[in-house]
């Protein structure tokens, strides 16, 4: 039986003579199949006023510059905090060696063969690596990243951060700051942010670890330089697979000891995304009533990330390390430069506390959107869950519209809040896992994409009437043999 590698068409030089030739095959393929529609909806004439305004350079900014580019939009601006080659946790605070994903789930390509993540490794390493690959290295998928963005033909504007939200006529007003490339106003109609998985919230420091003098503890979402943690004794809070990156991590950089303490009583085993892969799920989640998406995010949200074998396996291999599970930490302090942690189980003497605790949905995090805060609605203020039936997390996100946008407390207030679409881990609620990862980023692309296109077109109908109504492009010549 012929391997499927056997089937992809050979690419031959270098490695950069490779990557220009998939480049260039895919946009023979885009070609091929009218996947890149042309342009009908031109950048505003203002020099400071843009179409869309996607906020992250990430998976999520990248696929939908790339989506709305495909879709015929022209004046989208896409912005991001970090410099170049650094956009998103690949190379800056995510800590494990591979992705979780499957190898073989496409990335941002939409549907382009030469633009997907096998793609670009088998360009770089050949077939057969590729073939005997189980997961895919997180610095290689950066790297792969950065050739999208570049075969893509998407323009980034790095070391650049949004400050701020207004109304303004017929859009938003965004207030930047940077490296001086850009205004330090902006507007624009449409603003997507696709700001990651703490794009509605930050990192979730539980109370007692928040009290502590920052020095001591360091969250999963932070880049740190983890040298420090040698010959220290440490503890590692939470057992989701985070907290294994931040286990191996510790151990792996000569750490005395390492204690994990948790909450739960066993391992989390299960891969909730595993489930959540088929089109049903991730492609009509959004059309469920919210008595239904309630069910099924209390369902999501209680399966935990579990760590990879791989993880697992390196960490319980030291003798240094161990765990405390159905445990969790109910007081801290400093004594003597030290923390002293009381758990279920006893005492713990530690030099450091790593936190492999997720994110909370918390706009106070977010000083950019902060004061648009009552004037959009949260699940809270949209359905009351059935009695024993509560799950925090959901109650906290925004409600979101069908496209990511996000609803007005009052619409004849706030109508223009729902020109700002959160296309980042906050959507989960409302639209499912279509925009906090890889596995559903690519149902998730197309209806932020084809949400825009509408929206576009329905506010403009009448200007485009009017073109049909002018519309007389000579399709044909009758030569003069036709008489009145």
């Amino acid at each position: 039986m012929q391997c499927l590698s056997d089937l992809s068409p050979s690419l031959s030089g270098g490695l950069e003579q490779r990557l220009e030739q998939l480049a260039a095959r895919a946009a023979w393929e885009m070609a091929c199949i009218e996947a890149e529609a042309p342009v009908w909806l031109k950048k505003p004439a203002e020099a400071a006023h843009y179409n869309v305004v996607i906020v992250g350079a990430g998976l999520n900014g990248l696929s939908a510059a790339f989506a709305l580019r495909r879709r015929g939009i022209e004046g989208v601006l896409v912005i991001d905090k970090a410099e170049a080659g650094r956009e998103g946790p690949w190379v800056t605070s995510a800590r494990m060696k591979t992705l979780r994903s499957p190898k073989t789930l496409a990335g941002p390509d939409f549907g382009i063969p030469s633009l997907s993540p096998r793609a670009w490794y088998e360009a770089v390493y050949g077939a057969e690596t590729f073939a005997g690959l189980e997961k895919i290295g997180r610095e290689d998928w950066m790297r792969y990243m950065l050739w999208f963005r570049k075969a893509s033909g998407v323009t980034v504007h790095n070391e650049t951060r949004l400050e701020a939200v207004a109304e303004a006529e017929d859009g938003l007003r965004l207030t930047i700051s940077g490296n001086g490339t850009l205004p330090r106003e902006i507007t624009c109609r449409r603003l997507i942010m696709a700001n990651g998985m703490d794009g509605c919230g930050g990192p979730y420091v539980p109370e007692n670890v928040a009290a502590l003098p920052k020095a001591f503890w360091t969250h999963s979402g932070e880049e740190a330089d983890d040298s420090h943690l040698q010959g220290k004794d440490v503890i590692v809070l939470g057992s989701a697979t985070s907290s294994f990156d931040w286990a191996v991590v510790a151990l792996e950089a000569g750490a005395r000891r390492v204690t994990m303490v948790a909450r739960a009583k066993e391992l989390a085993c299960t891969e909730v995304l595993a489930w959540t892969n088929f089109p049903g799920y991730l492609g009509a989640f959004a059309e469920l009533p919210d008595a239904e998406k309630w069910r099924f995010s209390r369902h999501y949200y209680d399966l935990k990330v579990p760590p990879t074998q791989d993880q697992y396996d390196r960490a319980t291999a030291y003798p240094n390390f161990a765990m405390e599970l159905g445990s969790g930490i109910h007081a801290l302090a400093v004594e003597d430069g030290r923390i002293r942690a009381e758990t279920r189980n006893g005492t713990l003497m530690a030099d450091h506390i790593l936190l492999g605790t997720g994110y909370s949905v918390d706009f106070s995090m977010r000083p950019e959107l902060l004061p648009l805060e009552g004037r959009f609605a949260h699940w809270r203020d949209r359905f009351t869950p059935p009695q024993g039936e509560d799950c925090p997390p959901v109650l906290q996100a925004p409600y979101l519209g069908r496209t990511f946008e996000l609803t007005p407390m009052d619409a004849a207030r706030d109508h223009w809040v729902s020109r700002i679409h959160m296309f980042n881990g906050g959507a989960v609620p409302s639209l499912g896992p279509v925009s906090n990862g890889i596995t559903g980023v690519k149902y998730g692309i197309a209806r932020i994409a084809d949400g825009l296109t509408r929206a576009f077109f329905l506010e403009d109908a009448a200007r485009f009437r009017e073109e049909l109504a002018g519309y007389r492009e000579p399709h044909f010549n009758p030569r003069g043999k036709v008489s009145a």
